[in-house]
């Protein structure tokens, strides 16, 4: 289902069709594919295949997160940063960021570091945003 989405999504071996892979995205999320859930997400956030709807990206965002995928901990940071599909959350924001940085993800360092910079006068927090800073400018 998945791979079919794909195909239709990028138009290969078949006519693009954002319709058709939205359909197979969502058929293959519910069964559990966490690829799937993360570009379902992406589906309703941009209207792709679909109309615009930032509640279900939230909502599949976070089903993939809670699933381990590390793209998703750091599209839900950004959802609860902003209040995009659920209601503005900092505390929240903070949690998966930190969770996506942990998995590696370098904007997600960067924005824990830009965090814990204005939190400067706690040095075990500075301390945290200089190896963050290190670690991300290491990955570009």
């Amino acid at each position: 289902m998945f791979n079919l989405a794909i195909n239709y999504k990028n138009g290969e071996g078949t006519e693009k069709n954002l319709e058709k892979a939205f359909y197979w995205y969502q058929k293959a999320a519910e069964n559990g594919n966490e690829k799937a859930m993360v570009n379902l997400a992406n589906c309703y956030e941009n209207g792709e295949g679909t109309e615009k709807n930032l509640e279900k990206a939230f909502y599949w965002y976070q089903k993939a997160a809670e699933n381990d995928v590390k793209e998703a901990m750091f599209n839900l940071a950004i959802n609860y940063k902003n209040g995009e599909g659920t209601e503005k959350n900092l505390e929240k924001a903070f949690y998966w960021y930190q969770k996506a940085a942990e998995n590696d993800v370098k904007e997600a360092m960067f924005n824990l570091a830009i965090n814990y910079e204005k939190w400067r006068r706690n040095r075990k927090k500075f301390r945290k945003s200089l190896l963050l800073v290190s670690k991300s400018s290491r990955k570009w």
